[in-house]
């Protein structure tokens, strides 16, 4: 396992596939959240599940790290 392809999610794409997919809240409502535009998130939650997608499909590793965000609450 350690000679697989790393794809590396930030903590903001990670907070992104939260939100929108066990949160099941909105694209806005989650903008809201993390603080960022609509069109931001869209954007960061597309790259999450690209990488997300090139991991599960060519049975690649998945790591966390880096980035930042702050999350609105309420």
């Amino acid at each position: 396992m350690r000679n697989l392809p790393i794809n590396r999610l930030n903590f903001e794409e990670v907070e992104a596939l939260r939100l929108k997919n066990l949160q099941g809240l909105s694209n806005e409502q989650s903008a809201k959240k993390m603080v960022v535009s609509r069109a931001t998130f869209q954007r960061i939650l597309n790259l999450a599940y690209r990488k997300l997608s090139k991991a599960l499909v060519g049975g690649e590793a998945i790591q966390i790290e880096g980035g930042s965000f702050y999350q609105e609450d309420k």
